[in-house]
């Protein structure tokens, strides 16, 4: 599935993601700058947590608290090699029933579940977005 938007749309498109998605492990790829973080903060609101949502570039997770369930946001961007993941326990996160959003995740891949959703994000040459749902 694929839509263009722009920020105004982004209540929509979360709607779009939330409903086609199979798994509560979502992957956000795309380039620095195309918007993962900000459709993130969107789908944690959407989830139902007042949390503020800041890139975790440096903590590598953060957690928000929603009503139900937790919602762990990673950004794998500076990790290096795949023992990094190892070392803070990250396939535990992703045995958890919690919802988990990984950006940057291809060095973690062999510990995905086949069933994680990806989300792939473009710029379009007029600043709005295309995002590929599969």
């Amino acid at each position: 599935m694929e839509l263009n938007y722009t920020i105004n749309d982004l209540d929509k498109v979360v709607s779009t993601l939330l409903s086609n998605s199979d798994s509560k492990i979502i992957l956000f790829h795309g380039t620095m700058g195309v918007g993962k973080t900000t459709l993130i903060k969107a789908l944690v609101k959407a989830i139902g947590s007042t949390d503020e949502v800041q890139s975790p570039t440096y903590s590598l997770v953060n957690e928000y608290q929603a009503n139900l369930s937790r919602i762990f946001h990673f950004d794998l961007y500076r990790v290096n090699e795949i023992d990094e993941l190892y070392n803070f326990g990250f396939e535990e996160y992703l045995q958890e029933n919690h919802w988990v959003f990984i950006e940057w995740p291809e060095l973690a891949i062999e510990f995905i579940p086949k069933n994680a959703t990806n989300v792939f994000l473009e710029i379009n040459e007029n600043e709005s977005r295309k995002i590929t749902i599969n």
